[in-house]
């Protein structure tokens, strides 16, 4: 896969609350090249301390979408293919097939995603199955990660690996 195409996946934070998690999913669009979108507000400060310390000397090198809010940031997205992640989805992530550009869109670490949104987009929410009910669910960067990597694989991106891994 080229940088062209890794423009193709966006991944999609509404109302991060959560610096260290943010942090984390900006190194993973560091290392992928998907553009990481902020919808706002968020739970912490975006001052260049902040997210320094959240992000280590990644944030130069990711594509960072600020959006005001949820209107605002489908007025200039105005995404085709977009998918929701919650643990109260009713489908898994893993039989869904994905088309490019992809939109992948997480909740806040407390909150969720907003009624309003599966009210507006029942058939799009998706969950990413576990295999225990140990845990209440995956924490946000790794859920990030998770969904990411899984559309990336899904187009074609090895990072030059063969199937056999050499």
């Amino acid at each position: 896969m080229d940088r062209e195409t890794a423009s193709d996946f966006h991944l999609v934070l509404y109302e991060p609350k959560i610096p260290q998690n943010t942090g984390s999913i900006a190194r993973l669009c560091a290392c992928t090249g998907a553009t990481l979108h902020l919808i706002h507000p968020l739970g912490f400060q975006v001052d260049e301390a902040s997210v320094r310390r959240a992000g280590l000397d990644y944030w130069p090198h990711v594509k960072v979408v600020n959006h005001e809010n949820w209107e605002s940031f489908m007025h200039s997205q105005q995404p085709k293919h977009m998918f929701f992640f919650s643990k109260f989805g009713n489908r898994s992530f893993w039989n869904k097939k994905l088309s490019p550009p992809v939109y992948l869109v997480l909740g806040s670490e407390t909150d969720g995603l907003p009624e309003h949104l599966w009210k507006a987009y029942p058939e799009q929410f998706l969950k990413v199955p576990m295999r225990t009910d140990i845990v209440r669910s995956l924490n946000l960067a790794q859920c990030a990660a998770v969904v990411l990597y899984e559309s990336l694989r899904q187009f074609g991106f090895s990072a030059g690996l063969t199937s056999e891994g050499n």
